[in-house]
């Protein structure tokens, strides 16, 4: 006669069976099976236009910026690789947003300079990869265009809103500030000419912002210290040449306090934090950056959910997409496919 299955088992086997069919096992911690299931889902998400956004259709261009990037991570081009067709169509679509007076996006979004500085990023590393001299023209164009408008609309005090200074009353923000910088950055190491006075004037802003804690604050004008805009700060410091800037000691005190410990949720704007930290601690190299590699990639794992066509991430304000892509850009951060994330 056959022996009892004990409840306890029933039981395990049952809530896992509903986690399954939610969507809530993820796959096995080691970052590889992950990864390639949350690029395919980013693939098979992409609209035939090119584009992906946020929820309710918001923020086209910087989320087509950020998908296209995590993609590009994976070491394919505009020519070769598994998402090549995925590439193309979003470097197409980004093209076609750049307009007359430099800016690459919506003049009607409401935060068009975030969607200006990831397209930047994005396409600059299209460049440094791109064959085709048709297309090369056409994106130095473009980008020649953009970093135009980015020293147009750079605030008095050196920083960036979310629109143009002109448009926006010289209002700055840190966060935007940080896109722009990364964007510009992309740009020059892709060969287009950017200003140093642009990028001496935005260092500067980042040095008014630092806070004697080492927190950087919202705005020049005030906010207090946030977790999320010091990592980025940092990256944006070590993207523009300025690793021993004197001012990086202490942001990185101030970042590894409030950031250091992967389960820390107190503060806003968890994923975005953390898309900028990784990019720091990858930088920053050896035993820092194999503990919080290692505790980051579980805590990944552990979120992600199976979707039909692959991986997804649901967690965050923006939807999936923006998850997904930032999520993804952390988890292959050690490949160094793209020149802007290398040490």
């Amino acid at each position: 006669m056959p022996r009892p299955i004990p409840v306890l088992l029933v039981a395990v086997v049952s809530l896992l069976l509903a986690a399954a069919a939610r969507g809530e096992l993820a796959a096995q911690p080691g970052g590889e099976t992950v990864v390639a299931g949350g690029l395919d889902w980013l693939a098979s998400t992409q609209s035939r236009r090119g584009n992906w956004s946020a929820e309710h259709g918001r923020y086209t261009t910087a989320i087509t910026a950020l998908a296209g990037t995590a993609l590009l991570m994976e070491g394919s081009t505009t020519r070769q690789g598994r998402y090549a067709e995925a590439i193309r169509s979003a470097t197409d679509f980004l093209v076609s947003r750049g307009r007359a007076n430099g800016l690459i996006g919506d003049p009607r979004d409401d935060r068009y300079t975030y969607g200006h500085g990831f397209a930047m990023l994005f396409l600059s590393q299209v460049l440094g990869e791109e064959e085709d001299q048709r297309r090369r023209e056409e994106l130095v164009a473009v980008l020649g265009r953009a970093v135009e408008f980015s020293g147009r609309a750079q605030t008095s005090d050196g920083g960036w809103g979310y629109v143009s200074a002109k448009e926006g009353n010289d209002f700055d923000e840190g966060s935007t500030t940080i896109t722009q910088v990364q964007g510009l950055r992309g740009c020059r190491n892709a060969g287009i000419p950017v200003p140093r006075e642009i990028i001496d004037k935005a260092i500067g802003y980042i040095h008014a912002c630092t806070l004697p804690d080492g927190g950087v604050q919202y705005s020049s004008k005030g906010g207090g210290g946030r977790p999320a805009i010091s990592a980025a700060a940092i990256a944006c410091l070590f993207n523009a040449g300025e690793e021993d800037d004197t001012h990086v000691p202490r942001m990185l005190a101030y970042a590894e306090k409030h950031l250091g410990r992967i389960s820390n949720n107190s503060f806003g704007h968890w994923h975005y934090a953390h898309f900028y930290y990784a990019q720091v601690m990858y930088r920053e190299g050896g035993e820092k950056w194999q503990a919080y590699r290692d505790q980051i990639e579980r805590r990944l794992a552990g979120e992600a959910s199976r979707e039909r066509g692959g991986i997804c991430w649901k967690q965050g304000y923006l939807g999936p997409v923006y998850t997904t892509a930032t999520n993804l850009t952390i988890l292959q951060l050690e490949k160094g496919m793209l020149p802007i994330f290398q040490r």
